[in-house]
């Protein structure tokens, strides 16, 4: 994604350049950038506060950005109020109407917008199959469960048929297992729908879920978009990699070859001018082994936790404590023992 300046062509979807939001006097957004293209689902991910939400609010018009602009399909759309433009948004408690059926949750902005009753019923009878919930139209909420009410105002923001779908932490008031499973079924339904989308989450099972593409937040700016795969394969930043729960970081210093030593060993070779470096060492693929060398770290077991198929080890070495999921599990390590783990890939990260 380019996170700036101006294209030659019209960019068709969603394209927010250099947003500025200011609050009290505090920058929540510092010159961030988006683009979601036609048909496709962009998560963005981050920690709370860093402006996840208050960047959704200023592309649906909910809040006035103090700079920068948001335009579809090439058009600028920040002069237009948020009914006019089109956006279909979903929060996380839902906002439904708790004395209105099934239906009349569902067609309360058809009706507002002047729909006919027949074309109002086909809508929803269309929708409530997409969402899982055909037969539902004339229940009330009181006996829906926290997945189907979810459902229900999934449909409400989809009725008016909007160009672009907002969901604010979507499934941020469910129990996990619950979440697990409706965001497969999320995914499937943003692929049959076929619109652009902005997903909110600071969770990163949602989001490498639901999306096509993640845009991770921080101090109001994005610092880093991809694919999934590339996001996790490639973080970039000590913030990004830490953030993605990549904490197998170290200091070490890169020679000429490109092998950097550290206090739990020595990894590489690894691109880069030699010199200082902050050292990720990726847990994918790494192995107890018997000896030592190049891409092993020395340690002592400081704990195994059992996660079904995989063990993940804690361990501590010189550098400090690292951890990896091992499979299948090791024989004979208890706590105290000394182990060696052949480390795969590592990966040099830049400051922030």
């Amino acid at each position: 994604m380019s996170t700036g300046g101006a294209s030659a062509a019209v960019a068709e979807g969603l394209e927010v350049r250099d947003a500025q939001f200011r609050a009290g006097g505090a920058h929540i957004l510092r010159g961030a950038n988006l683009r979601v293209a036609p048909r496709q689902t962009v998560a963005l991910l981050g920690p709370s506060g860093c402006g996840k939400t208050t960047m959704l609010r200023v592309i649906a018009g909910l809040e006035r950005p103090s700079g920068g602009q948001v335009l579809f399909d090439g058009a600028d759309v920040g002069g237009l109020p948020p009914h006019r433009r089109g956006f279909g948004l979903m929060f996380q408690d839902h906002a439904l109407f708790p004395h209105m059926d099934v239906e009349h949750n569902v067609d309360f902005g058809l009706r507002r917008l002047g729909w006919a009753k027949e074309r109002r019923e086909r809508r929803v009878a269309s929708l409530l199959e997409t969402v899982g919930l055909s037969g539902f139209a004339r229940r009330s909420l009181e006996g829906l469960s926290g997945g189907e009410r979810q459902r229900v105002a999934l449909a409400r923001a989809l009725a008016p048929e909007p160009r672009l779908l907002m969901l604010d932490e979507p499934l941020g008031s469910l129990d996990r297992g619950l979440r697990e499973h409706l965001v497969v079924e999320l995914r499937e339904i943003l692929r049959h729908l076929a619109i652009p989308a902005v997903y909110v989450t600071h969770d990163q099972f949602e989001a490498f879920t639901v999306a096509g593409r993640i845009a991770i937040m921080r101090a109001g700016q994005v610092v880093r978009e991809g694919t999934p795969g590339e996001v996790h394969g490639e973080p970039g930043t000590e913030f990004v990699a830490r953030f993605l729960g990549l904490e197998n970081i170290v200091d070490g210093h890169r020679d000429a070859r490109g092998m950097v030593e550290t206090r739990a060993g020595t990894f590489g070779p690894v691109p880069g001018e030699p010199g200082p470096v902050r050292l990720l060492l990726r847990p994918e693929g790494a192995r107890v082994v018997e000896t030592g060398g190049p891409n092993v770290v020395h340690a002592k077991v400081i704990a195994r936790v059992f996660l079904g198929g995989l063990t993940r080890l804690v361990v501590e070495s010189a550098a400090g404590r690292l951890e990896f999921p091992l499979q299948p599990a090791p024989e004979g390590l208890d706590e105290g023992a000394a182990v060696q783990i052949r480390v795969e890939k590592s990966q040099a990260l830049p400051g922030g």
